[in-house]
């Protein structure tokens, strides 16, 4: 009866050290909020225009983050040249290929982080011979086993760990998406830049051939004594003035077209080739006029955009799965700071030979089941933990103030929708009311009834008038093309990974 007071003892222990895991894991590290409030806008402040309000009640955007539905939006401009740029530059880009390099590095990070929650099993083989003892035999010792090993998720660290891991692989498939409706985006704007630019150019031609006609004219005038030699001076000078616009137009066409090169990979004489008039295999013929462009943009449709469609865009989307890493980043901080239970085991067969003697021995065993406590680091964890706290508070404010970038960024482009449409009707008016002013002047100046300076003031204005107006329809596409990029150009969540791993 002595005994039984240090068995019921040991007994306690026993119990209590079974049960330890079990306690221990009730108590959970507590990480700041994975979700932050984004204080998204209800609605837009800036008119919408009527093409955008074909769905009111739409919860989606356009193109579901399909990449086939993605073209189709582009496919609605009718240029399908267009649409084979994109896809080139997509294919070729340097930007598109690192965020596919970053998804591949975050899911190698998830399965790393996923295999800390899991036991770890290893196998072990050896094979020796020689005397174990002075005057024993030779003898010859074979041994396999497995051995494994686990820590105990007490507090929730490597959970957390695994959470962060991904969190920023959902935000690298993100990433992925925001490049290619970058780099869609930046080809578009060089495409309507470069038609732009072409029709520009058609005018500068024409108001070159206009100057040079009232040049020969002013000159023969003078020669025959009918006109001044100033006036003679002054229509060459038109007529060069003209000339040099034109060379200024033409270089610049030029560089947007060693831009497109550089982008979409395509040599130089084949883009020029499908730029200049069709694709004879495909049977297309390339848009050439902003003003066609423009007015395909004004007729496409839509969904509503109110603002809480904004964490659809990729780049608000990763930076919000950010802030759910850098939670899990403080969690497992936290974890690193309390005691730490790890559990072991082997499995081991032996088979030995002496003297022509075999002898075969099984052996296993369960633990330890040991618990080690961090009590002097240096501060090393205390300062990993607010390390992780900081960048958790830079990941809010990150997100945050994507949020409002991206707000302003709507808010701009549905304010340059809108503008650009209403300054059109007065600009067409402008651009007619100014080429009839001048088609006048020139007939009276022909018919030599007219002076030659109001024919150069008003062809001044009346070229003045006509720029304006094809600068106008491009500025207008830019902010349709700016709306795409700024609503996310179609990516959706839902199926942006069914995308990434095409």
């Amino acid at each position: 009866m002595k005994h039984q007071p240090t068995r019921y003892k040991l007994n306690r222990l026993n119990l209590a050290l079974a049960l330890l895991p079990v306690l221990l894991s009730a108590c959970a590290v507590t990480a700041p909020s994975p979700q932050v409030d984004s204080a998204v806008a209800s609605q837009w402040h800036s008119t919408v225009p009527a093409a955008v309000k074909t769905n009111a009640t739409s919860n989606t955007l356009p193109h579901q983050g399909s990449m086939q539905a993605l073209n189709a939006w582009w496919n609605n401009l009718g240029d399908p040249l267009l649409v084979e740029l994109i896809n080139s530059a997509q294919a070729a880009s340097p930007s598109i290929s690192a965020a596919s390099t970053r998804i591949a590095q975050a899911r190698g990070a998830v399965v790393a982080a996923g295999a800390a929650t899991s036991p770890n099993l290893g196998a072990s083989a050896a094979v020796n011979r020689g005397v174990s003892q002075v005057g024993t035999p030779v003898a010859s010792v074979a041994q396999v086993g497995l051995q494994a090993s686990w820590e105990i998720d007490l507090w929730g660290g490597n959970r957390a760990a695994q959470e962060a891991a991904q969190a920023r692989l959902a935000g690298s498939e993100a990433g992925w998406h925001e490049a290619r409706v970058s780099v869609a985006a930046e080809v578009a704007n060089l495409y309507l830049n470069l038609r732009t630019c072409e029709q520009l150019l058609a005018v500068a031609k024409d108001d070159v051939a206009s100057r040079a006609e009232s040049s020969r004219l002013t000159g023969l005038l003078a020669n025959a004594g009918f006109s001044a030699p100033a006036y003679a001076s002054l229509a060459r000078a038109s007529a060069a003035q003209g000339q040099s616009m034109l060379t200024m137009q033409r270089t610049y066409c030029d560089s947007v077209v060693k831009a497109l090169v550089v982008l979409t990979n395509e040599t130089e004489p084949l883009l020029r080739q499908k730029l200049s008039k069709m694709d004879l295999n495909n049977g297309y013929t390339a848009t050439k006029s902003i003003t066609a462009l423009s007015d395909k943009m004004q007729q496409m449709q839509m969904p509503a955009v109110p603002a809480q469609l904004l964490a659809q865009r990729p780049d608000v989307f990763a930076a919000e799965q950010e802030v759910a890493a850098a939670s899990g980043d403080v969690g497992s901080a936290q974890a690193a700071k309390y005691p730490r239970l790890a559990l072991s085991g082997s499995v081991a067969v032996a088979s030995a030979r002496t003297g022509g003697v075999s002898t075969t021995l099984n052996t296993w065993s369960i633990g330890p089941l040991s618990l080690t406590l961090p009590i002097l680091d240096g501060g090393r964890s205390s300062a990993a933990l607010d390390t992780a706290k900081a960048n958790y508070e830079t990941a809010v404010a990150s997100y945050r103030a994507k949020v409002r970038g991206a707000v302003r960024e709507v808010e701009e482009a549905l304010l340059n929708i809108q503008s650009t449409k209403d300054r059109l009707i007065d600009a067409k008016i402008s651009t007619e009311g100014y080429g009839a002013a001048f088609a006048a002047s020139e007939a009276r100046y022909k018919s030599g009834l007219g002076s030659l300076s109001d024919l150069e003031d008003t062809r001044r204005t009346a070229l003045a008038a006509k720029t304006a107006l094809l600068n106008l329809e491009r500025e207008q596409s830019a902010a349709w093309v700016a709306l795409y990029r700024a609503l996310g150009g179609g990516w959706s969540q839902d199926t942006a990974k069914n995308e990434t791993n095409k």
